[in-house]
């Protein structure tokens, strides 16, 4: 099963450049971060004409997330539990179903900028309810996949150039602290279990030539429970989506999982 993952920057602004990738690298499960649509307004058929099922917790013009599968999706959650007042759409998680079955979820977390604000304070209590939540789910010992942009620089290995992100969000000593709690509840890095070479990249900014200059980050991960890290095959950046026509800030992230026995 490839599992994927993908901030899509606007399905509306970028349909064509996502479903032409769907085309040539038909992932089974594909988990896609900030659509900035609502669920209406999300472009199901385009996806069930190639053969997926779809879950959408969309937001008008901001955030919004969507699984798409090949087989059906089941037990669909919208929102990350723990804070019933938070109404932006950056969780959806279901079970992916077939012979074995598997738990994912595309997350988008906040991005926390400018560090100091409101906006960082909540990027590290969403991180705090997603440990909490992920506590819960790994009780149930089953293959668990929580896939999306985290919007965290874990290492400075992960980025090209870590001093210019020292006053950013992303890589705050805050932000890869709870992610690291996050991982230490049982969870593997996909990326650096199979690979973890520096330079492993899924994101370059529009601005300053980032993309030219390889002035990349990782920031979309792959978060496996013992169950599916137990049986991961490989991972794959799909780096080259970034130099396509109208292309997102991010690349694809595909993990390999094998379920057949």
């Amino acid at each position: 099963m490839r599992i994927a993952t993908w901030n899509v920057n606007s399905i509306g602004a970028r349909l064509e450049t996502v479903l032409g990738w769907f085309r040539e690298a038909a992932p089974d499960v594909a988990c896609l971060q900030e659509i900035k649509c609502v669920d209406e307004k999300f472009p199901a058929a385009e996806f069930e004409q190639l053969g997926y099922n779809v879950a959408v917790h969309g937001q008008k013009s901001y955030n919004g997330v969507a699984l798409v599968s090949k087989t059906p999706l089941e037990d669909v959650r919208k929102g990350l539990p723990g804070d019933d007042s938070d109404d932006h759409a950056r969780y959806l998680e279901a079970v992916v179903s077939g012979p074995r079955p598997v738990r994912v979820a595309s997350i988008y977390l906040p991005n926390g900028n400018p560090v100091g604000t409101d906006k960082f304070a909540y990027k590290l209590r969403w991180l705090e309810r997603l440990k909490r939540h992920a506590q819960a789910l790994l009780t149930l010992e089953e293959a668990l996949v929580l896939a999306g942009d985290y919007n965290v620089i874990p290492e400075p290995a992960d980025a090209d150039d870590p001093k210019s992100w020292l006053g950013d969000a992303l890589f705050q000593p805050q932000t890869r602290e709870a992610f690291r709690a996050l991982k230490w509840l049982g969870l593997t890095d996909a990326y650096m279990e199979v690979d973890g070479t520096p330079g492993g990249y899924t994101f370059w900014d529009y601005q300053a030539g980032a993309w030219q200059r390889n002035h990349g980050i990782r920031i979309d991960h792959l978060l496996l429970s013992p169950q599916a890290a137990d049986r991961l095959w490989g991972v794959t950046i799909h780096r080259d989506v970034r130099g396509r026509e109208k292309p997102s800030d991010h690349v694809p992230v595909v993990a390999e999982l094998d379920l057949t026995n």
